[in-house]
């Protein structure tokens, strides 16, 4: 009789394939191999084998089946799930919100994965999210940002365990719980609770695709606290009125120094004496700094060396001294928490909402032509007439008014150049040029002219309320 080993061999896998799927696990057993090779009988013959020592997972590298009967695979680590948003983890929330982990639709296999998908997503969405609370409306006190944070939070929670439960597979533990227990449960597994950088280079932020609207006067009353001011109670301001206040301003740089210096004239300068006589000292101290810093700011662009330090300087100087009160105390802004000067300014930097200073005041357009005509036609002339803009244009609709002006700026190209009507060197050169490029050039004459009336209008006016 032959050797019975090669019908061993498949025999007992097939034992052991079937043992584990039906009972999840391998119980130690007593195993005898009769062989009749020489030397296989010697090894094997009433040996007792630990099948438990193959399959302990805690002597095993971190893999998980694919199926049954497909071949183990790694696993793609999640750091799932965050933890609630506090007082105390806020500042860390809004200021490493980039070196913490995101995952993109690369990070997994083409197929696979659901669960770790699954949590990926609440993740990349809920970080999103707090971003929005971190750069949204910075006049909110930090009590608000944390109600923000904190329905950001449960709402990514929720929404998780909504579609957790919604596949056939194994429910996340604590999505079986309800109401606070729920809560307390994601916030208790969480690896990195104070949401420390994890990170060493910046991550890629991923914007989420389900919206997230918060608003102030959903929070509890609790959770916006009076605050003590020299014995006085600041409470945070009305939500029913509306802020329209550009704070922080962004870091001058190389590539912004330009549009910071010339369209300076174009952004507003804010007046605290319209607002109440409590409630609003955060606005006021975000008005004023922007003031001293406009100020500063004009000072450094007519400089002709070195206006660009000049600018970075006084961007630092002032949010320094925003941050900063008496008895070396701070002011209650996310940004000012940090005891390191950069990270404080860094913070500022990144949740600026004009980092490259190309939002104006005013919205520069063609249309505009209807509020600035009679200073071109005095002080800025272009060299062909303005009234067909303004009879024909100025009283439509704002969409209208645009698509009026587009058709006016080409017939006005044309009638010049055809019949000589240019009167200005500037308008003459235009009529030089190819059809095609005269309309375009016809159009930066008449933003130019636009741009410099608009700035007459900006000095005339007084200074604008931060809240309306």
């Amino acid at each position: 009789m032959g050797s019975s080993w090669p019908l061993v061999c498949p025999t007992v896998l097939l034992w052991v394939l079937l043992s584990s799927a039906s009972t999840g696990f391998v119980e130690q057993r007593e195993v005898t191999f009769d062989l009749d090779q020489k030397g296989m009988e010697e090894a094997l013959l009433q040996k007792e084998v630990d099948w438990a020592e193959f399959f302990d997972p805690k002597d095993q590298p971190n893999v998980q089946p694919r199926s049954f009967g497909g071949l183990p695979i790694l696993n793609y680590p999640v750091q799932f799930p965050l933890s609630r948003p506090t007082l105390e983890n806020l500042q860390a929330i809004c200021l490493h919100g980039n070196h913490r982990p995101r995952y993109p639709v690369s990070y997994f296999p083409a197929s696979g994965y659901g669960q770790q998908r699954r949590r990926a997503k609440a993740v990349n969405k809920a970080e999103s999210w707090f971003s929005t609370c971190c750069a949204g409306n910075q006049t909110w006190a930090r009590e608000v940002t944390l109600c923000c944070a904190t329905q950001a939070w449960e709402l990514s929670v929720k929404s998780f365990c909504k579609e957790d439960s919604s596949v056939k597979d194994r429910l996340y533990q604590c999505c079986r719980q309800r109401g606070r227990e729920l809560f307390n449960c994601f916030n208790n597994d969480s690896p990195n609770p104070n949401y420390e950088p994890t990170e060493e280079i910046p991550v890629q932020l991923l914007p989420s695709t389900a919206n997230f609207t918060f608003d102030p006067k959903t929070c509890p009353r609790t959770m916006i606290t009076p605050h003590s001011v020299r014995g006085k109670k600041k409470m945070t301001p009305s939500t029913s009125q509306k802020v329209d206040i550009n704070f922080p301003p962004g870091r001058p740089t190389a590539d912004s120094i330009e549009s910071l210096c010339r369209d300076q004239a174009l952004r507003p300068r804010y007046s605290v004496k319209c607002l109440p006589g409590t409630g609003y000292e955060l606005l006021s101290r975000q008005a004023k700094t922007i003031n001293r810093m406009e100020k500063g700011f004009k000072h450094c662009c007519k400089k002709k060396q070195d206006f660009l330090n000049c600018a970075e300087q006084k961007w630092s100087e002032e949010l320094n001294k925003f941050c900063s009160v008496k008895k070396g105390g701070k002011v209650d802004f996310h940004c000012c928490s940090g005891e390191d000067a950069n990270d404080r300014l860094n913070c500022f930097q990144n949740i600026s909402p004009d980092p490259h200073y190309n939002m104006t005041s005013e919205e520069l357009s063609l249309n505009r032509i209807c509020d600035t005509e009679k200073i071109i036609k005095k002080k800025f002339p272009v060299g062909f007439p303005l009234k067909s803009f303004v009879e024909q244009c100025c009283p439509l609709s704002e969409q209208e008014k645009t698509i009026c002006s587009l058709q006016k700026l080409e017939e006005v190209s044309a009638s010049l150049c055809l019949l000589g009507k240019a009167s200005s060197p500037a308008a003459r050169r235009c009529c030089r040029k190819s059809s095609q490029e005269t309309p375009d050039c016809i159009s930066k004459i008449l933003m130019d002219a636009i741009t410099k009336a608009t700035k007459v209008l900006r000095q005339k006016k007084k200074k604008r309320c931060p809240i309306s």
